[in-house]
């Protein structure tokens, strides 16, 4: 199952690769998509803003454990295309290290803040149980997140996409049927769903675990592979730390919209999460060629073929470029019909509150694609900061441009802030990969 990427035509590699990727990251999605429907049309109105009232924290927790495990694979990855298969089995052993210390130190620090930090996204009073008790599920379970998310990143680096798609499907109709149960049949409420996506999540890194076992013996790890060298660090976290920071910086900018968009009620609120749900369905294929895009990067520079690496990239950006003009399109027709999924007899408030937001955010779709491709070829390459630095940009042009227009023009304000902060952030990367990717070819070729 594993694959090589530094022979044959990028695009015959990329694209076999990528479609694994999409339906494996849109099952992903309906981890919480499904608690979103499930608590929306069984629970009601307020159940379901409690839960996208905290969602940007959940995505912030699930956020920084992708950073993390994407960052530290790309050092493993860049090793199995430079065929060093000791210094890719020491890679493993230090990614696990460090993310078992990192799960620990998220966990501590979301203990500390969580009160304070829902206070601070202004969660309306009524709302605030039914909040703290979901949000606080999902960090007690973060280990099984990162866990999956690790072992996935690792078989993916090495070119294998298909395998966690199976697993995630599987743990996707447990989640789905276990959160039926728990909120159906058990009463449980809203914290059933966040025990649901927990026991799913575990079920995955564990089915990955037993793959990797069984199937992929150049895997098995061994004591050795465990010692915590500076240099061996070092490596990893110069990737990981940067990553971990570009995404948990894009979560606090959704925590900031969504904390503006808290004060204008439980209609508002409810109609912003779903429209934050559909969009990212949309958004997946842009997101699952940015994985590939990181993936074969990675594997041709540990190669040295940055003529490669120039070709996927310019194919891949006019491929997302048409991707985004037909979703566009799709979003604009379909918004509507896809939006009543979410919601039992939604209320017209609820309703135009969500297509508004849609509205406003397809038309600039083409440079949200080349963020993930420009940005992940970055990433590929070594160039930590460039991911990071991206991340601060839409931080910055998210948080102001929703903190300052809401005032004047209201909810308008909070849909204008992702086409500010995607213009920003394409620019800054598109040219920061022409740059890094010259530089690093005479640096590794002289």
């Amino acid at each position: 199952m594993l694959k090589n990427m530094t022979d044959g035509a990028p695009l015959k590699l990329i694209i076999p690769f990528t479609v694994p990727l999409l339906i494996g990251n849109v099952f992903q999605q309906l981890y919480n998509i499904a608690d979103i429907i499930i608590v929306g049309r069984t629970i009601g109105v307020e159940a379901l803003a409690a839960v996208g009232a905290v969602s940007p924290l959940f995505m912030l927790t699930m956020v920084l454990t992708i950073g993390l495990s994407n960052g530290f694979t790309v050092v493993t990855g860049q090793r199995y295309g430079a065929q060093d298969m000791d210094g890719m089995r020491r890679s493993i052993g230090t990614c696990i290290v460090l993310s078992c210390a990192f799960v620990l130190l998220i966990m501590g620090i979301m203990y500390l803040i969580m009160r304070p930090a829902l206070v601070l996204m202004n969660i309306p009073p009524e709302l605030m149980a039914d909040a703290y008790a979901y949000v606080m599920i999902i960090v007690d379970g973060l280990l099984a997140m990162m866990a999956y998310n690790l072992l996935s990143g690792i078989m993916r680096s090495l070119g294998d996409s298909k395998t966690p798609l199976y697993f995630l499907i599987i743990s996707s109709i447990v989640n789905i049927i276990l959160a039926l149960v728990f909120i159906i049949s058990f009463g449980w409420g809203v914290p059933g769903s966040a025990i649901a996506l927990v026991i799913a999540q575990a079920i995955s890194a564990v089915l990955c675990v037993m793959y990797i076992y069984k199937r992929f013996p150049q895997l098995h790890i061994h004591r050795r592979d465990f010692k915590l060298e500076g240099k061996e660090l070092w490596e990893h976290l110069r990737m990981g730390l940067p990553m971990a920071v570009q995404f948990s910086v894009l979560g606090l900018g959704i925590i900031i919209l969504q904390s503006v968009c808290n004060k204008f009620g439980s209609e508002q609120i409810a109609g912003f999460t779903t429209a934050i749900r559909v969009e990212q369905l949309a958004l997946q294929p842009m997101i699952s060629f940015g994985i590939a895009m990181a993936v074969f990067t990675a594997q041709n520079f540990g190669a040295r073929r940055f003529d490669r690496i120039r070709e996927a990239v310019r194919k891949c950006s006019l491929l997302m470029l048409a991707f985004s003009v037909v979703a566009a399109v799709v979003m604009f027709l379909f918004g509507e019909e896809v939006i009543g999924i979410f919601l039992d007899n939604p209320s017209a408030a609820v309703m135009e509150a969500a297509h508004l937001y849609i509205l406003y955010t397809v038309p600039v779709y083409f440079f949200l694609s080349q963020i993930f491709i420009y940005r992940n070829a970055c990433q590929g390459m070594g160039v930590g900061m460039i991911p990071m630095l991206s991340g601060v940009i839409e931080l910055i042009m998210r948080s102001l441009v929703a903190i300052y227009l809401s005032e004047p023009y209201g909810y308008v304000g909070i849909c204008l802030a992702e086409p500010v902060a995607w213009i920003s952030c394409a620019v800054f990367v598109f040219a920061a990969y022409h740059y890094f990717v010259r530089l690093l070819e005479k640096k590794c070729l002289a």
